[in-house]
């Protein structure tokens, strides 16, 4: 008998988002909290893949996990292409790029203040 996913808290989503990039080898992780400082969610991860192959492969089975594990069907733009790919569980904001689309955009320049310790480096 199969048994129904549990409702996930936004630090479970986290955990969860977290430990599935660390188990596909994501590079650079790092969590920003958002509480306080945007509605649009708790948190937002964002995360390197070496390769588009590597992006696609990540988030697709990032957005398995959620859906298995709490039933969380995800928003997801860009993984067809790749280069970036947009995740949105609701609670944290996934994004998950290849390294030099990252530079480019560097949006954790854009959601930190300068000096300010609100993100969280992982793996």
């Amino acid at each position: 008998m199969k048994t129904a996913p549990q409702p996930a808290s936004a630090d479970r989503t986290l955990a969860t988002v977290l430990a599935s990039l660390s188990d596909d080898k994501a590079e650079d992780i790092v969590q920003i909290d958002l509480r306080g400082k945007s509605e649009m969610g708790d948190y937002m991860v964002i995360a390197s893949g070496r390769s588009t192959r590597q992006v696609s492969a990540m988030s697709e089975k990032l957005t398995d996990r959620l859906k298995h594990e709490f039933g969380i069907l995800s928003k997801v733009e860009g993984k067809d292409s790749g280069d970036w790919v947009l995740i949105d569980t609701g609670d944290v904001i996934v994004h998950i790029f290849r390294p030099e689309v990252r530079d480019f955009y560097q949006l954790e320049k854009m959601w930190l203040s300068p000096g300010e310790d609100g993100a969280v480096k992982s793996g």
